[in-house]
Formats: structure tokens, sequence, C-alpha cells
């Protein structure tokens, strides 16, 4: 295969963001592996360089307005654009490629439209759900939606493929326009790099603390449960967490449950956490492809999650419970605590990064 010049863009990208960001780093990782130019354009943060190389990427960060990693608001990813796009002006008077990889369809294919129609540059764009109008229920979207709804059609129509991690997602973008090319191609896991080590009575959730995380479900699902010799280890950072951790006192849970804040991906800490942690759980609202599911079902742990989204797609129906049902939640926690036996779920290899890296390449073309 010819060697590719590509053009990352992404306003989340590590150390920044959630789930959509360790999937742009591990995408650019492997076509650089595979002997392709990356370079990425991302946003800027407080302490982190302009621009730097690492695992072969070039990664330029531009000046925004963003004040927490974990989350970016709409205005703030507006900044991103305006300064993105001035970048991109000057950059790609002396830089050439081949193909522009996009991930969201807004706010990043904004600039992926712009790229096209004046540097002639294609593009895909990958959906992380928080892209597709509707997906998200908070007020805010509500009154952003209608408005960006014409040009988050034209993005899709222009792009050369939208990617989607779960046929869940692309279902739900094509209620809404039929008229792109339509891909399901999954998010991916380094099967080496999450592993199952000896377990202890420990209950894991791993989440951005939003309300609509579901969070504050599973504590309620705890507390009427004997908890006697068990541990809650709550990592993530978010708005919601003060909220979070009065309802965990409220519930009497305070001795029992850890927050541990934002924890780096790749530290031996969170490798720790997924490996020894017998029973992990996801209480989301709605979700798309779930990496943390990935990285939990590698770990070995007996996973819960509510039946939504991309979630069916991963984990067999025994393992899933209806969202925001508190008492069925609360049954699954108890039925897993009793067991012995850790019932783990073999991860498909269709989540091998691997193969989800050379699915990518020929999309590319």
């Amino acid at each position: 295969m010819k060697k590719k010049r590509i053009l990352m863009l992404n306003y989340e990208f590590p150390p920044l963001g959630g789930g959509a960001s360790p999937v742009s780093y591990e995408l650019s990782k492997g076509y650089v592996k595979l002997g392709h130019k990356v370079d990425v354009v991302t946003m800027g943060f407080k302490g982190l360089p302009s621009y730097e190389k690492k695992d072969g990427i070039n990664i330029y960060r531009v000046k925004c307005l963003r004040t927490k990693k974990e989350i970016c608001h709409p205005w703030e990813q507006l900044t991103y654009l305006i300064s993105a796009k001035k970048f991109l002006k000057k950059h790609l008077k002396n830089n050439s490629y081949d193909i522009c990889h996009c991930h969201f369809i807004i706010p990043t294919g904004i600039l992926a439209l712009w790229v096209k129609k004046n540097f002639k540059i294609p593009y895909i764009v990958t959906s992380h759900g928080s892209d597709v109008l509707g997906y998200n229920t908070k007020r805010i979207f509500k009154y952003i939606y209608p408005l960006v709804k014409s040009p988050w059609k034209k993005i899709i129509s222009e792009a050369k493929y939208v990617i989607t991690p779960s046929n869940f997602l692309k279902n739900k973008i094509k209620e809404i326009t039929k008229k792109g090319k339509f891909l399901v191609i999954p998010n991916g896991i380094d099967s080496n790099k999450f592993r199952p080590m000896k377990k202890q009575n420990k209950i894991l959730v791993v989440a951005r603390l939003f309300e609509n995380k579901g969070v504050q479900d599973i504590l309620d699902a705890l507390k009427e449960l004997d908890l006697k010799g068990w541990q809650v280890d709550i990592v993530g950072e978010g708005p919601y967490r003060k909220f979070l951790e009065n309802e965990s006192k409220q519930n009497g849970l305070s001795k029992i449950v850890k927050f541990h804040g934002w924890v780096d991906n790749k530290s031996k800490k969170m490798k720790k956490l997924y490996g020894q942690a017998k029973i992990f759980i996801s209480a989301s609202w709605f979700e798309n492809m779930s990496v943390v599911l990935l990285e939990a079902v590698a770990s070995g742990c007996n996973v819960i999650a509510s039946n939504v989204g991309g979630n069916p797609e991963v984990i067999k129906k025994e393992n899933l419970f209806e969202v925001s049902n508190v008492k069925e939640l609360r049954i699954k926690i108890n039925l897993y605590m009793r067991d012995k036996k850790i019932k783990t779920t073999r991860l498909d290899e269709k989540f091998d990064w691997n193969k989800i890296i050379k699915k990518y390449l020929e999309v590319l073309g």
C-alpha cells in the first residue's frame, strides 16, 4: 500500500478528553507504525507544548479557551475551530495531505469540510455519539441541535465515509439523513495493555462524572447491599463529582466508596484498578461504543452495563440492565457479589486494534 500523508483533526487528543481521545491516538499511532505520516491538529491546554512528536505522530496544539481536561463546552469548541482554521491556512501552504481523518461530525467536521473545499483534501469522519443529533438529551443540546442540523447533514454528505463504532449509532444517524456512505468499525483495545490480575472484592466504575453517566444510580443500588469486605472505586472527574460525593455520604457509603478523580489510562494504577476488580459497572443513560467497557472485559471483570447504545454489541444480554432501573441493577450486583466465580466475557477479535487500523486504511483508500 502506498504510504499516505494523513491530517488528523480532533479537538480531543490525549491528555485531553474522554473516549474519543484515546481512539484518535491509537489510530494515529497505528497509522505511523505501518509507515504512514500523521499530523494531528488539536486543542491547546495549559502546560502542553504547541508542538511535540510522540510515537512518530506530529502533534500541533492551537491556542484555545478550555478550562478543564475532562470536558469541553460548545463555546470552547468554537475557539478550536477558529484557531485551527487560522493555523491550517498557513500550514497547508507548505504541507500536503492525501486524506483528512476527522473525529466528530460537529464541531470538527466543519473544519474538515472547509479543508476539502479550499484545499481539495477529501475526508472521512468518525462519529463518537455526542456529535449525533438527538443523542445527548441534556437541555443545552436541545437548543444547539436545530442550529447545526443543516451543516451537520452537509458534512455527512460530503464525507468520503462516515464511520460509526456501533450499528446503533449508524442507525441513529440514518434516521435523520441517508445522504452519505456509512461503515461500522468498532473502537478497539490493546488486549496486552489490560489483563486480569488476582481478583479482590472490588467494584469499579470508570466514567466522566456527568449526570448522564448514571453513577448516582449505582450509588443508590449499592446502599441496600451488604458491602462488608468490599470496596467501590470510582475513577473519573467532572462537574457532578460533589453531588456524587454527597450522595455517597447520604447512602452511608463513605467508608466503602473511594473517589480517585482522573487517573491516567496508561498508568500502572489504572491497570491495577481494572485488573483487581471483580465487578465493573457502567450505568450510562446513553452510550455509543464504550472504550471503558472493552477495557473492563479485557481485564477479566464481571461486567454489568445499562442496555443502551452499543453496549449490547459488546456484552451478553444477561449482563445488561434497563437504564435507570436501580432495583434490577442491585439484583445483578448482588448476584455477582455472591458468586465466587468470575464469569468473564471473552473479547471478540474484531476489537483488536491491529484489525481495526487495517479496516480504516482500506477506507482511507
